[in-house]
């Protein structure tokens, strides 16, 4: 679904700090930095995953997975 290096992209793409991204998404800035810390895909809460995503997508974050279009290929961000 979305891995902690995507997240860290997104943040930095909307120049957020973890703090802010926590409050955007109404989670704690633990959970973002566990989420952050996570190798691979997070793993975690699904509530808290929808309102992580929702909320990137919200200030114009598009998550691009894997076998998606993209011109670079993988994983990755973009913005809308």
């Amino acid at each position: 679904m979305i891995t902690g290096a995507q997240i860290r992209a997104a943040r930095a793409l909307l120049g957020f700090d973890q703090r802010a991204l926590a409050k955007a998404c109404g989670l704690s800035l633990r959970t973002i930095q566990r989420m952050e810390s996570s190798d691979g895909v997070v793993r975690g809460n699904v509530d808290s995953l929808m309102k992580l995503v929702e909320a990137l997508s919200a200030h114009g974050i598009v998550l691009i997975g894997d076998g998606a279009t993209s011109t670079g290929g993988g994983r990755g961000v973009r913005l809308k």
